[in-house]
């Protein structure tokens, strides 16, 4: 069914709300899809019907025909009265056999030890990201599993053997889709040091590999190995940062391994295995193709490679340092290159894909898949989960920023000192349909593009009084302001926007979303050293901006024109 918004907006394929859902009980995590051999998608997720970590948390699986629009078969891969069962990820070998793989608390170990603070008697009681790593099996395309679970043998690294047991209870989960190689299949893990301030710290990633579960049809028969090799996982410098989790993971041309993962650093990390996974490269902040450190808090980041041996990247866009902050979701686009050590990747700047209109309001853990040449992406917030398809046209203009796209031109009106302003229609209307008169979101949304010169000052404005729109040049920050009478909302970046001299500016108003975005000379300003975010919220209830009819260009502005709705950020990159 559709996902409806409780107040009704104008359709956009972005807005979360407007996802087709998928039936889970309360809790929901990692909806993970694979295209079993007769055509359906095959989806797992964890579920429960209470909170995150509750008893009765469990993995279930389901099918779809239509892409997403209906499930059937939907059935418990663990029942809910079993021991948590979590965290579950597929894998499908060239014969059609199905893998699910997840978190297995077997041992029903109802606590472990944890810090005290926070944890009150140095215990939690909270035991889904311990026990057993196990699997399943489907031999008829998802619609039963194997009665039995089979247990895959962990090694214990140092990190194991010096957590509380020793390496007895091993701390661990996986959120990292499973990956073939070389006729085989790395499955990532997630080795937890310690339970404690922020649930788990001294985090870091290793590979389980299965060298035969293409050519073995007996479970008992699949051999397991861990890598990295050396008794250590992925992870970052713990001086930096004692978080290295949820490794996302793709097999480059050059059949290198290339891996991100989250941190508190306000960065992601990245690393590249150029022996099969047997070593990585000292990880270091994933950057974008000019060399700025991509920004992102800790939450899920995942890389997919395409179909057409592309990449398609998931972040927040946001320098924030813990778990919040995960709304909306950003895409970036991703090619190969070639370096002195072998193939690495190149990443666009990105563009919003998924947002919901409550900003608190957490979207992660998705998955991509490709059907008939449509890119679709199911994501949950912890309680919702749902797929959406994402538009070709803002996935193709991603990669077509790194291959050298065109400058383009779209329909503007140019606006000189003096002219008319062209009318902005209302963000949020009251719905004369409903009997309380409730508001009605409008996606409304445009677009400035402007030259700046060196001179400081006002460099456009229609404000009377506190409405309409002023945009500013000061001391090498850039500031927009939009008011209705009552509601003001300004953005204003850092003073590292704007050097001295001339900028070409794009200023995109989103109305989907909410968000003010600055495209600075062809890049997107990401806020800087000096801020978290480089896009900034207007609220959600600001009507008409329309205020002097006509409108004040200063000397400091040239060459202005306004766009009846929001560029992409490609298409704002195509303009510089």
């Amino acid at each position: 069914t559709m996902m409806k918004h409780t107040q009704d907006a104008s359709y956009d394929a972005r807005n979360i709300q407007n996802g087709t859902r998928i039936p889970v009980e309360y809790y929901s995590d990692q909806p993970y899809v694979v295209e079993a051999n007769d055509g359906a998608w095959v989806l797992v997720v964890t579920t429960g019907a209470g909170m995150e970590g509750e008893k009765g948390q469990h993995v279930i699986s389901m099918r779809s025909t239509n892409c997403g629009k209906t499930w059937t078969d939907v059935i418990d891969v663990e029942k809910a009265s079993n021991p948590e069962s979590s965290y579950a990820v597929l894998y499908k070998t060239q014969s059609g056999r199905i893998f699910c793989f997840y978190n297995y608390n077997a041992d029903n170990t109802r606590s472990v030890t944890a810090d005290d603070p926070p944890f009150e008697n140095g215990v939690t009681t909270r035991v889904d990201s311990q026990g057993h790593f196990v699997f399943k099996f489907s031999d008829d395309c998802g619609k039963s599993w194997s009665e039995k679970w089979y247990d895959i043998p962990l090694e214990s690294y140092q990190i194991d053997l010096a957590n509380p047991y020793g390496g007895k209870i091993k701390y661990f989960w996986n959120v990292g889709k499973p990956f073939s190689y070389n006729g085989g299949v790395f499955v990532p893990q997630y080795k937890v040091g310690r339970f404690g301030d922020g649930f788990m710290y001294n985090t870091e990633g290793t590979l389980l590999f299965c060298q035969n579960i293409e050519t073995e049809t007996d479970p008992e028969k699949l051999t397991w190995e861990t890598f990295p090799k050396g008794g250590e996982g992925i992870y970052a410098d713990r001086n930096i940062s004692n978080v290295s989790e949820e490794h996302s993971f793709v097999v480059l041309s050059d059949n290198s391994i290339f891996c991100t993962f989250r941190t508190v650093t306000g960065h992601p990390y990245c690393a590249y295995s150029r022996d099969g996974g047997k070593s990585f490269s000292q990880p270091k902040p994933l950057t974008y193709a000019d060399g700025r450190y991509i920004k992102h808090p800790r939450a899920a980041n995942f890389i997919w490679k395409c179909q057409n041996g592309k990449y398609l990247y998931w972040f927040h866009n946001n320098g924030c340092r813990w778990y919040e902050e995960r709304n909306p979701a950003w895409l970036c686009g991703a090619v190969e290159a070639d370096s002195p050590e072998g193939k690495i990747l190149l990443f666009s700047q990105p563009e919003i894909a998924l947002y919901d209109p409550d900003i608190n309001i957490r979207i992660s853990y998705p998955d991509c898949i490709e059907k008939d040449g449509a890119y679709y992406i199911t994501e949950t917030q912890k309680r919702d989960a749902a797929v959406h398809r994402i538009d070709n046209a803002l996935i193709e203009g991603l990669w077509a920023q790194l291959e050298g796209a065109k400058r383009a031109s779209y329909d503007f009106t140019a606006l000189k000192d003096g002219d008319e302003m062209p009318n902005v229609p209302h963000f949020t209307v009251k719905d004369l349909d409903e009997v309380d008169s409730r508001s009605k979101f409008v996606n409304v949304s445009f677009t400035l593009d402007f030259d700046v010169t060196a001179q400081d000052g006002t460099l456009f404005t229609t404000a009377e009084g506190d409405k309409g729109i002023v945009a500013k040049k000061q001391n090498g920050k850039l500031s927009f302001s939009m008011g209705d009478g009552k509601f003001w909302c300004t953005k204003i970046t850092g003073a590292d926007a704007l050097s001295d001299g001339s900028h070409h500016i794009t200023i995109i108003v989103d109305g989907g979303p909410r968000i003010v975005m600055f495209v600075i000379d062809g890049v997107l300003w990401d806020g800087g050293r000096e801020q978290d975010f480089g896009f900034g919220w207007f609220n959600q209830y600001m009507t008409g901006i329309n205020a002097a009819k006509d409108i004040k260009v200063f000397d400091n502005a040239k060459n202005l024109k306004f766009y009846r709705r929001a560029l992409t950020v490609s298409e704002a990159i195509s303009l510089a």
